[in-house]
């Protein structure tokens, strides 16, 4: 007898994704998006992060826009600021400093 394995859906992706980002690295939602093979739902992978049922293991913090600016996150822009500083990455004015320095474009 075969096993049927039920596909994933796109929030289970987009966690398995963001899982994978390394302390001291971030990534962008439009990253995760194409990484999951939905290069234009970077909105859908914000929303799907905002769900994350899984956080800290699924480190959801790590996912800033792709400008830079860190973005939304369930406990407020302060909170996920200080995860990010305490993780070694510079924030200044909302903004990370040195986006490509950080960066974790992994698979």
């Amino acid at each position: 007898m075969a096993f049927r394995q039920t596909p994933l859906s796109f929030n289970e992706k987009v966690w398995r994704a963001t899982k994978r980002i390394p302390k001291g690295k971030i990534s962008t939602y439009a990253l995760i998006a194409r990484l999951i093979g939905n290069p234009r739902s970077a909105r859908a992978v914000g929303n799907a992060l905002n769900k994350n049922p899984f956080a800290p293991v699924v480190p959801c913090h790590r996912v800033v826009r792709s400008d830079g600016v860190i973005g939304g996150f369930a406990s407020g822009t302060a909170k996920k600021s200080a995860l990010l500083r305490k993780e070694g990455i510079p924030i200044t004015n909302g903004k990370v400093t040195s986006l490509s320095t950080y960066l974790y474009a992994g698979r």
